[in-house]
């Protein structure tokens, strides 16, 4: 609700010099009513002295707002030079009010010792004044109506002080929560552009690999070997459906809260290693599979067996390895030349997996600087998502190949300790 006085005090608050010039009057009206009005108590009249020191003092109260301390000097010598000219009688204390302002000024915006150690020098030299120009006993009305005044204009611009710093620590606090969060949006913005990225690409490059090898066989054999033909054009096909449900499912992510047709398949995982391993096989690479897990006596060396043997994985690892042997062996597909062979290891110890695929081509290794290069990149980026380690390169035991090897960290269980040991028999032939 909007009073009367709103607008007059916000046209203050934007020009502050007509508001220190308002206020300098209305001290002026406050000294002269209380020196001509007031009762006097043995005081002197007041007269034209007291006036041209009223008059100067309210004055120089307009510029307080630029020079807070040089106006509390001022105002504080002319008071001085009023108790000093008093005679005999009580001295005149009225322009003290001149005094308060520009003392509360000063320690309204001072910081706390500066801002008591000027109050503390102004109340005690304007009391120590009054008490000695004055006539006994220095415990006079006068006297200790000036102490209180003084003090109470340094307490109160010392608590506007504390309140403003308060407020401005508060709208800080503010603004970096603000920018926190909004900082901490970015950030999520930016890992699931990333994640769906690698998952697009991932999917992509894999599918459309299949089906480019698929389209090449169907091509050279179409008119001597119909039959193989149509098997490879099949094989396209059940490729391009699988590509087609794998990019529905990701790009679902993307969907906003209540659209209909949200993805509901999960994520794929080692459980459909075979499924994969069987469409590489069909595209021409041949590829063995050994897995072991701590709770599994031997090693599983069928496809169907290798979810089994390595046990419950958490989503996000188990997710993780399956889109590394995705991208494995779609680089060996594209890169180790004809005739090679693949194998695929995976160790699940008390606490992690291990990742090997490895090939034996002699085919150029995939360039990660070069178009197509962002596969290595994203298996990098996933095994460092989830704190491991992942590396990509020749085989390190001699024979011409390339190697991915990925180390994937695993929760810790209460039986881990009664694990059996890593790599008990474990074979990449099958």
């Amino acid at each position: 609700m909007t009073t009367p006085l709103a607008r007059p005090c916000r046209w203050l608050r934007a020009h502050p010099a007509a508001a220190d010039a308002l206020l300098a009057l209305t001290v002026l009206a406050a000294v002269l009513v209380g020196s001509f009005l007031g009762p006097r108590d043995g005081q002197r009249a007041p007269g034209a002295g007291l006036v041209l020191l009223a008059v100067a003092g309210c004055a120089a109260l307009t510029l307080r707002g630029p020079y807070p301390r040089t106006v509390l000097a001022v105002t504080s010598a002319l008071t001085l030079t009023d108790l000093a000219t008093g005679g005999d009688g009580p001295p005149r204390t009225q322009l003290v009010l001149a005094v308060t302002v520009a003392l509360y000024t000063v320690t309204s915006r001072t910081g706390r010792p500066a801002a008591w150690r000027i109050a503390a020098v102004t109340v005690g030299g304007l009391t120590a004044a009054a008490m000695a120009f004055g006539p006994p006993p220095w415990y006079a009305q006068g006297n200790l109506g000036l102490f209180a005044w003084t003090g109470m204009a340094a307490a109160a611009g010392d608590a506007v002080r504390s309140r403003r710093a308060v407020v401005a620590a508060i709208e800080e606090r503010a603004v970096r929560a603000e920018r926190t969060r909004e900082e901490e949006a970015r950030r999520r913005v930016a890992e699931e552009r990333l994640r769906i990225a690698r998952e697009l690409h991932d999917v992509v490059a894999h599918h459309i690999a299949l089906v480019n090898v698929q389209a090449g066989v169907a091509s050279h054999v179409m008119d001597s070997r119909p039959e193989q033909a149509k098997e490879a054009l099949a094989h396209v096909r059940e490729a391009g459906r699988s590509a087609l449900e794998e990019l529905r499912a990701t790009v679902g992510l993307l969907r906003q809260h209540g659209e209909p047709e949200a993805p509901t398949e999960p994520a794929p995982g080692l459980g459909d290693l075979g499924r994969l391993l069987a469409g590489v096989r069909r595209a021409g690479l041949p590829v063995a599979v050994a897995a072991a897990g701590p709770g599994t006596p031997g090693v599983a060396t069928e496809d169907a067996e290798v979810a089994a043997a390595l046990g419950q994985l958490p989503a996000a690892v188990d997710l993780t390895a399956y889109r590394l042997v995705q991208e494995a062996l779609t680089n060996a597909r594209k890169h180790a030349g004809p005739g090679a062979r693949a194998e695929v290891s995976l160790l699940r110890g008390p606490d992690s997996l291990l990742l090997t695929v490895r090939d034996d081509g002699a085919g150029p290794p995939p360039a990660p600087g070069g178009p197509g290069g962002h596969g290595l990149t994203g298996m990098r980026e996933r095994v460092a998502a989830l704190g491991g380690n992942c590396t990509a390169g020749p085989r390190a035991d001699g024979i011409p190949g390339f190697q991915v090897r990925a180390t994937l960290p695993l929760p810790r269980t209460r039986d881990a300790g009664r694990a059996d040991g890593p790599g008990q028999g474990l074979l990449r032939t099958r």
